[in-house]
C-alpha cells in the first residue's frame, strides 16, 4: 500500500527484456535504506517486487500482464522514476489509499502555466474517465493529485512546484503515456452495486395482486 507521496526519483541503471517480461535495475537512495528481499516499491506509481538490492539500487522483475497495462514499456536506460516506498504503520498518511496496481495508460495532451501551477490535462479512456470526479483523488505516475474537473475524454489537475521539483512530472512532453491509478473507493462502489443489481434481478417476485390474478385466484 502506497500514499502518492514521492520519495524520490530514481534512475533506470539497466532494463534487460526476456520475452514479454522484463528485468529491471533501477538506481536509488532513499527507498533502499531500509529495504528487504520481497518488498514493494512504488516505480512510476506501479508496485513491483524487489528481487535484489544495494545501497545504491535495486533491482525488480516486471511480468507481461504488467508491461501490457503500463507505460513501463517506454523506459530506458537512465529513464528518471518516481520512487516510493509502501508505507509504514504510524506514519504519516499525506496522499490517499494507492494500491500501486495501475488502472489504465493516459496521455498527456497539454501543460499550461497558470501563476505557480503547472496545469496538467490527462486524455484517458472511459474505462479509466468513469472513476473521475472532480475533486477527486487520482495518481498519475505513482503521484497522487487532485482532479480540477474533467469531461467524458480527459481531466485536469494543477500541480505545485514542489512536485514538479521532486517528481518527474514537470519533465512530462506533449504526447507522453502516464500511468493511472484511480481512487479504488470507486470500484469498490461499482462493485457492490453492480452485485446487487445482479442479486435483486435473481429474486424471485413476491405476492401480488397481479400474480394472484394471473394465476385465476381473483375474478
Amino acid at each position: 500500500m502506497f500514499t502518492g507521496i514521492i520519495e524520490e526519483i530514481g534512475r533506470v541503471a539497466a532494463i534487460r527484456p526476456a520475452g514479454n517480461a522484463v528485468h529491471m535495475a533501477i538506481r536509488a537512495a532513499k527507498v533502499v535504506k531500509d529495504v528487504q528481499l520481497g518488498d514493494s516499491i512504488a516505480v512510476n506509481g506501479v508496485c513491483l517486487t524487489v528481487t535484489k538490492f544495494t545501497d545504491s539500487g535495486f533491482e525488480v522483475d516486471v511480468v507481461p500482464e504488467t508491461m501490457r497495462r503500463t507505460a513501463l514499456g517506454i523506459l530506458q536506460s537512465g529513464s528518471p522514476v518516481n520512487l516510493e516506498a509502501a508505507m509504514t504503520m504510524g506514519g504519516r498518511f499525506g496522499g490517499h489509499i494507492v494500491a500501486g496496481h495501475i488502472d489504465g495508460v493516459g496521455t498527456l495532451v497539454s501543460a499550461m502555466r497558470e501563476d505557480n501551477a503547472l496545469v496538467m490535462r490527462i486524455e484517458a479512456g472511459q474505462e479509466i474517465m468513469k472513476y473521475v470526479i472532480p475533486k477527486g483523488s487520482i495518481t498519475i505516475d505513482g503521484v497522487s493529485l487532485t482532479v480540477m474537473d474533467r469531461n467524458p475524454q480527459g481531466f485536469r489537475v494543477s500541480i505545485i512546484p514542489h512536485t514538479e521539483q521532486v517528481t518527474i512530472l514537470g519533465s512530462k512532453r506533449i504526447g507522453d503515456p502516464v500511468n493511472l491509478e484511480c481512487d479504488m473507493i470507486g470500484k469498490y462502489v461499482e462493485q457492490f452495486l453492480q452485485l446487487r443489481e445482479a442479486s435483486e434481478s435473481r429474486k424471485t417476485p413476491g405476492l401480488t395482486m397481479d400474480t394472484l390474478r394471473n394465476n385465476g385466484f381473483l375474478e
